[in-house]
């Protein structure tokens, strides 16, 4: 093998791959989730689901264990070794300290852009997973933890997976794919935005304001409020992570993304682990033992 496809093959190397059970999982519970989230939108407003919005916190709970069990999937199905816990410990622990650095102030998120960046070099599944467990880890760190954080977790996995997913991963470098990433970072902000007010919205009282969730509205009157509520409450938050996270990926993107390739590379994550027999020499052979030549 030359040198140019060892290392071809190096950057395609993968820390997690998805298997049959791991995409199912992941789609069971995006699925879940995109029921749990767009339910004022799915369901008609003479449904019965608006008398249940009080379980939410059940469903949310079932949609941790869901979560809990991607990556339970994920992992036993990959083979995740030490190297790439490691890998997910390292950026998890970093995400989940960048986190803080700006308390949220005007939507000063720095995480967000490494989570895109991560997710591009190790792809799609090793994305996912370190979303998660980064939301996860930041929320115990900032004791953020309540009914949201199963939404905050499958939000930022979706957000890291996407970036693993996006085209050219194998030849697009330079500037090209900075724009990129940095085009992606940008809309995918305002997406994780736009899905964590879908996950508090329907919980308005109607009665306090004329952009909260009305069950007795049709969709499109209801969707004309969420867009209201948005604007109102998220706009400039939104904008301000997604300014960040391009402004981050074009300034500490090559560096990082050199750094995520060169550990990759050595990491080796899918190199075939062999045990070797030491040699015995016949110095160290113990007494008595005949050799025959």
């Amino acid at each position: 093998m030359s040198l140019v496809e060892a290392g071809a093959r190096a950057v395609r190397a993968r820390a997690v791959r998805l298997g049959p059970r791991s995409v199912a999982a992941l789609v069971l519970v995006s699925a879940v989730g995109v029921g749990a989230l767009g339910w004022p939108f799915l369901a008609p407003p003479e449904s019965s689901v608006a008398a249940h919005a009080k379980d939410a916190p059940w469903l949310f709970a079932g949609l941790l264990v869901l979560l809990v069990a991607v990556v339970a999937a994920t992992i036993s199905e990959s083979g995740l070794g030490p190297k790439a816990v490691a890998m997910v410990g390292v950026l998890a622990a970093t995400g989940a300290a960048l986190r803080p650095i700006g308390a949220g102030t005007a939507g000063i998120e720095p995480m967000f852009f490494l989570m895109v960046l991560s997710g591009r070099v190790l792809g799609p599944g090793f994305g996912f997973v370190l979303g998660s467990v980064t939301m996860f880890a930041s929320a115990l760190l900032t004791g953020g933890v309540g009914p949201w954080l199963p939404f905050q977790m499958l939000s930022m996995g979706w957000f890291a997976m996407g970036a693993g997913l996006l085209p050219g991963a194998e030849r697009l470098r330079g500037r090209g794919e900075l724009l990129l990433l940095a085009c992606y970072g940008f809309v995918a902000a305002f997406a994780y935005g736009t899905i964590m007010n879908l996950a508090g919205w329907p919980f308005m009282d109607e009665r306090t304001t004329v952009i909260a969730l009305d069950p007795d509205l049709p969709v499109l009157a209801n969707l004309a409020r969420f867009i209201a509520y948005c604007l109102a409450t998220s706009l400039g938050w939104d904008l301000g992570r997604a300014l960040v996270t391009v402004v981050l990926t074009l300034l500490v993107g090559p560096a990082l993304l050199k750094a995520l390739r060169r550990a990759t590379r050595r990491a080796a994550f899918e190199a075939p682990v062999t045990f070797e027999t030491p040699v015995t020499s016949e110095a160290s052979a113990p007494c008595g033992d005949v050799r025959r030549q």
